[in-house]
């Protein structure tokens, strides 16, 4: 993958109870920086979502945010964003995120980031995108996920080459540079014959 421009990060619109977390976001974006990318996200001003954007702002970077009517009617929309996509719902946002990105990244978040990501992984998955996919491991958040994926393999669920598909680190630079080596996944058929 040699034109990672644009960087999808999924993150929680709360900023969790440990400041650990604010900190890796503005890492995040500094790592961002230091590649000349750009930051595609949901929008919002708050949590980590708005700790992210904010800093990348600041230190001069692209941000482009898309984000659902109903969400920007709330007011939690970002104000000051390089450039603001509003859409109608919440599958046109991941559909608008997903064409304009190169790479995607999952920070610590809740439902809303555990959806996006396993959406994107399925995507992957099924061969409807081939771009690179990681995890920020901060504080060992994704542990938990990371051992679901495993057994995933174990039992027979997931081929053990779509676990390849995705990247965890819990540095954000070294993340960025393994993601920039990513070959994709390309099985013939993603369901055995024997299933229907």
């Amino acid at each position: 993958m040699k034109n990672m421009k644009k960087i999808c990060v999924f993150c929680g619109s709360s900023s969790g109870n440990d400041p650990i977390y604010e900190e890796y976001a503005r890492n995040m974006a500094v790592a961002i920086r230091n590649n000349n990318q750009s930051l595609v996200y949901g929008g919002g001003s708050v949590g980590l979502m708005g700790i992210i954007a904010d800093e990348l702002l600041r230190l001069g970077g692209e941000v482009i945010g898309v984000i659902p009517e109903f969400l920007a009617e709330l007011e939690v929309d970002h104000k000051g964003l390089t450039k603001m996509i509003t859409v109608n719902s919440m599958h046109e946002r991941k559909k608008e995120m997903s064409e304009l990105s190169d790479a995607f990244i999952a920070m610590p978040g809740g439902f809303g980031t555990l959806e996006e990501l396993a959406e994107i992984l399925t995507w992957e998955q099924l061969g409807l995108i081939r771009k690179p996919i990681g995890l920020l491991n901060v504080n060992a958040y994704w542990d938990p996920f990371v051992r679901m994926l495993d057994q995933m393999v174990e039992t027979g669920f997931l081929k053990p080459e779509n676990r390849k598909i995705i990247q965890i680190d819990s540095d954000p630079g070294s993340l960025l540079n393994s993601m920039q080596k990513f070959i994709p996944v390309i099985t013939e058929k993603w369901l055995d014959k024997d299933q229907t």
